[in-house]
């Protein structure tokens, strides 16, 4: 854990976080300290919140009846709240080769992968139904939204499974989703996203112009921002394993304009298509994409000005 003033809430470093074994414990741990954040920020309320009243009807649970409406009306009301959106939510988690890489104690897989499972804890505690998907260069495993007992476990069995991608390749990936996925939703991308721009371009505004929302976490280690590659030396490229020799002295330049270009681009072209993208760095703790998240609803439910606003406003607490 990191220090911490006795206002702001304590962030929680990814190196001491993935010394958990557990996938389930490292989710509800990242999101338990996100809510004690929340106690001390202007989000505070948020999930309880009063949206409106609305008859009884067979099958609603009998514990959010209004027991003090029923007696000044004599009738059945259910009490709703904010938070109650029931939404549908697909995590689209990329297994790729080149999310095999790391230069810290972890790679960009166990990153993603937790950071995946800690979005799949909060969403299911806010009472959405969330699904998976996880791929490489086709799609490695499916699972439909749902909000169930025992759905959670399952999700956390697929993603705690083994890394053994092959190359990036969103386009079947964003095809298949988008024919599984009848019902508009929010769709959350996790990926390193290197990858040509125009197939982004092109299969992002196809998953768009089917209605769904969607965030982007963009996850890249600090080593690919900064080439800090120590010496000359062969570099294999974990995806299609062809070698190249690398000097970083005359090759680091040339790298970081064409990873700031793709960077740039790739904003633009999530601007243009109304998609929240957030760069996530592998030593950066996860509770950012929570609170991006939370933005990404409050600006839904409350207009866009408000959302921003809070979105600041809390990310000003947590530090």
């Amino acid at each position: 854990m990191s220090a911490s003033s006795n206002d702001a809430p304590a962030q929680i470093d990814p190196s001491s976080l993935m010394r958990i074994k557990n996938l389930q414990l490292r989710a509800k741990t990242v999101v338990e300290g996100f809510y004690n954040g929340l106690h001390r920020s202007p989000f505070h309320g948020f999930s309880v919140e009063f949206s409106e009243y609305r008859p009884y009807t067979l099958g609603d649970d009998p514990r959010t009846l209004d027991w003090k409406l029923f007696a000044r009306s004599d009738r059945y009301y259910i009490k709703r709240y904010e938070d109650e959106t029931n939404r549908r939510c697909y995590l689209m988690v990329d297994q790729s080769k080149s999310m095999g890489f790391g230069s810290l104690d972890y790679t960009k897989a166990d990153y993603t992968r937790t950071l995946a499972a800690t979005l799949a804890h909060f969403l299911t505690q806010q009472r959405d139904a969330v699904g998976l998907m996880t791929f490489d260069r086709k799609v490695n495993e499916f699972i439909a939204a749902r909000h169930r007992p025992g759905h959670m476990n399952r999700l956390l069995g697929s993603l705690d499974q083994s890394f053994v991608g092959s190359g990036t390749d969103l386009s079947e990936p964003l095809e298949q989703l988008a024919a599984l996925v009848s019902k508009r939703g929010l769709i959350i991308l996790i990926s390193d996203l290197l990858a040509p721009i125009d197939m982004l371009r092109t299969r992002l505004a196809y998953l768009r112009s089917r209605g769904h929302e969607m965030m982007i976490l963009r996850v890249n280690d600090p080593a690919e921002i900064e080439f800090t590659l120590p010496q000359a030396a062969m570099i294999r490229d974990m995806e299609t394993g062809k070698e190249l020799y690398i000097d970083p002295e005359v090759a680091k330049a040339q790298y970081q304009a064409n990873f700031k270009e793709h960077e740039t681009q790739l904003i633009a072209i999530c601007e243009s298509l109304g998609i929240d993208l957030t760069q996530m760095v592998t030593n950066q703790p996860m509770d950012e994409a929570l609170y991006q998240l939370l933005s990404l609803q409050t600006r839904r439910s409350r207009g866009p000005q408000r959302g921003g606003s809070l979105s600041a406003a809390a990310r000003g607490a947590a530090t």
